[in-house]
């Protein structure tokens, strides 16, 4: 009963403080920015359940359809309200917002985003240190807050490597060209793609324990945006893993090395993703989870070949032969050429390529 009133306390204070920050913003504000300020305060409250309503972020969003100085102002605000506030509540729905601006945003907006803050270096969503312990409640929120700003931070760093954000509605737009961008990719570059991606799934997978904290609606939003996120996630290493298997004739032994470690990593986390997300399609996902484990058995056969081949020529003894430094150069010379799609159908698994096939 005690802590019941003192949950209901905490929600007054937090209705008051809104209350109190919108009257401010009305105030202050000069007329052009005012619906800004005020939907930016509307849509991140203190209520602990209640999700950002679609109007506020609409109007947020809106800011980036002019001036790139207006959509810099606007991340700007974003950033100073996530890290001013010391509430597990507001600094969710900051997150959420930067979420869906990669989402959802215009390009001058993600590009302002992706840059915040233009000096110092410091990454602006750590908040490996954020904890609120008035409550049970706030204190379970604040590890999905700790989460969530890591998660953001690898879907950012991801997004960069891949060289568009993913799931963002403008970038399924260049969806026809994507298969042609990933075959042109030099061997090296394929394995920065497949490794970024796998790091974005380990961190999906390490959502809190406590995955519906009271039915939070909030919760369910966030791990809504997730789960399409994971989609785009697993059809962008189908791809790319596809073209590791057009490849195999002119993989390196490191090359090799790195995508078998890359595939171990994601059968590590199989048991985990489809706890999380028991919704996705099964037939689906076991093809995905069969095509990693098959590649990772051809690949890694590959390796032990290409290795023993290695100890073979290069460590005989006569260790300067010129046989030993004409097979390093082999095995290295195949990360400075690019190598066209040269699929073959009767290599392809029976797995759907279209890029709703995780829907």
């Amino acid at each position: 009963m005690e802590q019941q009133s003192k949950h209901k306390l905490q929600d007054l204070i937090g209705a008051i403080k809104d209350k109190a920050s919108q009257t401010k913003a009305i105030v202050l504000s000069n007329s052009p920015s005012l619906s800004f300020h005020l939907s930016l305060l509307r849509a991140t409250t203190h209520h602990p359940t209640t999700p950002p309503p679609t109007k506020h972020i609409n109007t947020i969003l809106s800011f980036g359809h002019s001036s790139r100085a207006t959509a810099s102002a606007t991340v700007d605000a974003l950033m100073r309200r996530l890290h001013s506030t010391r509430s597990p509540a507001v600094a969710l729905k900051c997150l959420l917002t930067v979420h869906l601006i990669i989402r959802r945003g215009t390009f001058i907006l993600q590009d302002q985003l992706s840059i915040f803050p233009s000096f110092g270096g410091h990454n602006y969503l750590n908040l490996s240190d954020f904890r609120d312990n008035r409550s049970p409640t706030s204190w379970e929120l604040s590890s999905w807050v700790r989460w969530y700003a890591r998660y953001l931070e690898h879907l950012l760093s991801t997004s960069r490597v891949l060289g568009f954000f993913l799931c963002s509605t403008s970038s399924t737009l260049n969806k026809d060209h994507e298969e042609d961008a990933v075959s042109s990719l030099m061997n090296n570059d394929l394995v920065k793609e497949v490794d970024s991606l796998v790091s974005l799934i380990e961190e999906t997978q390490r959502i809190p324990e406590s995955l519906h904290v009271d039915n939070n609606d909030l919760i369910f939003e966030i791990m809504g945006l997730v789960g399409d996120d994971y989609k785009s996630a697993l059809n962008e290493v189908s791809l790319r893993v596809n073209e590791f298997r057009e490849r195999l004739s002119h993989l390196s032994f490191g090359d090799s090395v790195e995508f078998v470690c890359c595939m171990k990593r994601l059968e590590d986390c199989e048991e985990r993703l489809t706890v999380l997300f028991p919704m996705m399609k099964r037939a689906l996902t076991e093809s995905f989870w069969g095509l990693v484990g098959e590649m990772k058995k051809i690949v890694g056969s590959c390796c032990a070949e290409k290795g023993e081949r290695k100890k073979l020529v290069g460590w005989r003894g006569d260790r300067g032969s010129e046989s030993a430094r004409f097979d390093h150069q082999v095995l290295r010379s195949d990360k400075s050429f690019r190598f066209g799609s040269g699929r073959m159908s009767s290599l392809a698994l029976p797995i759907e390529e279209s890029g709703d096939q995780w829907n």
